[in-house]
């Protein structure tokens, strides 16, 4: 382990953000983390807490009671991780900022969640552009407190230490199925749209775009959809795809993937806002409000 933690964030270009990868793990460095940071903390945990009950699915409000984070400094990995690794066997890593692709996929394949260990500054509060501490520890964590998705996101793992041996499509397609699910899936609970994606979770804008809007399609779950449908890394997302359940992860992800990559392959690709004629619709997006490029 880095003995210094370090802070890695990307790089602002003329040409955008360009991202930043390390591979350290780090031990949390809690005792050097200032009242600004705890701070920070306090003011989004507050947020979130407030806007996401009636938005958020049972079992996310259920972990994060469960895990009792404290709300007004923030949580001690080692503690949380207690909790975490009795429920469902998983536990927190502290990381330096993104990881290669590799070293993600093999750490969930072993039931390591990365986690960043510094936060946001104040003035980015609102919107940061990548992963920090209160968007993957609020936002992430909570739903590996549940044994259906903790194990989905094992398979999810060691499908993707499988794929990177295939090559760049496959890791594109599962990439799209992590976009659409962990971090902006929703999912039908008592007849009503309802949270689990930690990108929504995490974003107070986005949990009420995300299942009050008329603007974005909400359309059932399909494997190889997704994995045909580019996404939004800049804005709200077009569309978001809904399960049932948890159980239906499980399910999509108990087959080979590999001729399943192949015949995505073979299909075009479709755009983030398409809603295409097999679709199981729950909602056609009006559209309001959407960029006229930037799928990715």
């Amino acid at each position: 382990m880095n003995a210094q933690p370090r802070r890695i964030e990307n790089v602002q270009t003329d040409r955008g953000s360009v991202p930043v990868y390390t591979t350290g793990i780090v031990e949390q460095p809690w005792d050097e983390y200032s009242a600004i940071d705890h701070d920070v903390w306090r003011q989004l945990y507050a947020r979130q807490r407030a806007v996401l009950p009636g938005r958020a699915c049972d079992a996310f409000l259920r972990a994060q009671d469960t895990m009792r984070m404290t709300p007004d400094r923030i949580p001690k990995f080692s503690e949380l991780n207690k909790i975490l690794g009795d429920t469902t066997g998983w536990q927190i890593v502290g990381v330096e900022g993104l990881l290669p692709e590799l070293d993600f996929f093999t750490h969930l394949a072993n039931r390591r969640f990365p986690v960043t260990w510094w936060i946001r500054r104040p003035d980015q509060i609102d919107y940061i552009a990548e992963p920090d501490l209160f968007h993957d520890l609020f936002g992430h964590v909570p739903p590996l407190m549940d044994q259906d998705f903790a194990d989905y996101l094992v398979a999810y793992g060691q499908g993707g230490v499988k794929a990177h041996g295939l090559g760049q499509d496959a890791l594109m397609q599962l990439a799209r199925l992590y976009w659409y699910t962990v971090e902006f899936g929703l999912m039908c609970e008592h007849g009503q749209m309802r949270i689990y994606g930690a990108g929504i979770a995490s974003s107070a804008g986005e949990s009420v775009y995300s299942v009050e809007s008329a603007s974005p399609n909400r359309i059932q779950f399909d494997l190889e959809r997704i994995m045909r449908t580019r996404y939004r890394i800049d804005s709200y997302q077009k569309t978001y795809f809904v399960i049932d359940s948890y159980e239906q992860l499980i399910e999509a992800t108990q087959p080979d993937f590999t001729p399943i990559y192949a015949r995505v392959a073979q299909q075009p690709l479709l755009a983030a806002g398409s809603v295409q004629d097999g679709d199981h619709v729950f909602q056609r997006g009006s559209g309001e409000g959407w960029p006229a490029d930037g799928d990715v």
